[in-house]
């Protein structure tokens, strides 16, 4: 992965920010990553909070700063960094005190896998699940509203997206089949790793165990059975959970999702 993805800003507004920014939301998994990171760094930034129930990131000024409209976007010294897997990894570059990488190439490898698959599900399967159950009612949009997002993005993948998960009728099951095949797969191996140590990759708690325990704490919310199919994960949520940065970057912001 390397350094995160840089936008030009077309709001350059931003640009002329000093220090550490973020544009978050209370309720996103990828702003949970971020806060959770800042807070294992202790770095001081400042919160540009926006309410996803009221759609206060679809605006032209945000859109001005992240090109999809999604959250987070962070902004360090000027520079709009986006794609909340690569702005952690960027943040511990940038800050390697505590480190949150593995120190062998072949652990560390392992960990930019993890991320990566983080990312690549997403859309088709953690965001699938999640609006089906539970936002795409919560941010489901009137005609106005839906004009003036199909106005402001230019995603071809997020406008079809949002044009079955917010229309009140829900996706294709077919859809969220897939998505529960591909959730299940991949805990089934998450849960094989924590058979074999304490973190997702080896002994050290890193940004793959960042990464990944947003999703368990977001997929509870939709009744996905971690409980009854996973008692490692389970234990291994419980743990991360009574960490400061998860009580700061997470609970504080979303006490329940």
């Amino acid at each position: 992965m390397g350094a995160s993805v840089i936008v030009t800003p077309t709001n350059k507004s931003v640009t002329e920010l000093k220090g550490l920014h973020l544009y978050h939301a209370d309720m996103s998994n990828c702003s949970m990553r971020v806060r959770m990171v800042l807070k294992e760094k202790n770095l001081p930034w400042t919160s540009h909070h926006l309410d996803l129930r009221t759609k206060e990131a679809v605006t032209p000024e945000y859109f001005g700063i992240h090109p999809k409209g999604l959250v987070p976007a962070f902004v360090h010294d000027g520079v709009v960094h986006i794609e909340s897997n690569e702005i952690i990894e960027y943040l511990d570059e940038t800050f390697p005190d505590p480190p949150l990488q593995p120190d062998l190439p072949e652990e560390r490898a392992e960990m930019r896998d993890w991320l990566r698959t983080a990312t690549e599900i997403h859309l088709p399967a953690v965001k699938t699940l999640i609006y089906t159950r539970k936002i795409g009612k919560v941010l489901r949009k009137n005609q106005e509203e839906d004009l003036k997002y199909r106005s402001l993005q230019r995603d071809p993948e997020l406008l079809a997206f949002h044009a079955a998960a917010t229309s009140g009728n829900g996706l294709p099951q077919e859809n969220v089949d897939k998505a529960e095949a591909t959730l299940f797969r991949l805990f089934d191996k998450v849960e094989a790793e924590l058979s074999a140590h304490e973190w997702l990759v080896g002994e050290k708690f890193s940004l793959a165990d960042i990464s990944w325990v947003p999703l368990h704490f977001t997929l509870i919310g939709v009744d996905f059975p971690f409980e009854e199919r996973y008692p490692r994960i389970t234990a291994w949520a419980d743990k991360i959970r009574e960490r400061p940065s998860f009580q700061e970057g997470v609970l504080r912001w979303c006490a329940k999702f």
